[in-house]
């Protein structure tokens, strides 16, 4: 029998609280996201002054990143460059750079996704908040 490593509620709180402090220290007005490895929401927040449109948009780039288990921004790359016909999800809207899936020990825990900026700003507060969880993790 194998183990399987998962994100706990206290995991998903520290990638949210990161991305949070990040985020505030740059004067950024984000939505984050994080989801389990099967793409259902572990916790969400949207920060004052973000738009009501990226509450749903961090949801989805969370989820596109989980389910692919690949960063989000492969599939507006995909999309940019015309070769999206193989593409059958319900929401193209995921399909956005900020989605940032979370490995441990080469395994999928779960994804993280961030809206409200730039999309490459968005990818880079997920990325630092994943960053700092398996700093915390691996210590």
């Amino acid at each position: 029998m194998k183990i399987k490593h998962y994100l706990t509620l206290a995991d998903a709180e520290f990638l949210l609280d990161k991305a949070y402090q990040y985020a505030d220290e740059r004067h950024f007005n984000v939505s984050i996201a994080v989801v389990d490895e099967t793409g259902n929401l572990l916790t969400m927040k949207r920060m004052d002054g973000a738009s009501a449109m990226t509450a749903n948009l961090c949801i989805e780039k969370a989820r596109c990143s989980a389910i692919s288990r690949k960063p989000s921004k492969l599939f507006e790359d995909i999309i940019r460059n015309g070769q999206m016909g193989f593409l059958t999800m319900n929401s193209f809207s995921g399909m956005l750079e900020g989605g940032e899936p979370v490995l441990y020990e080469g395994h999928l825990v779960g994804a993280i996704g961030v809206s409200g900026v730039k999309s490459f700003e968005d990818a880079e507060i997920a990325q630092y908040a994943i960053q700092e969880f398996l700093a915390q993790v691996n210590h």
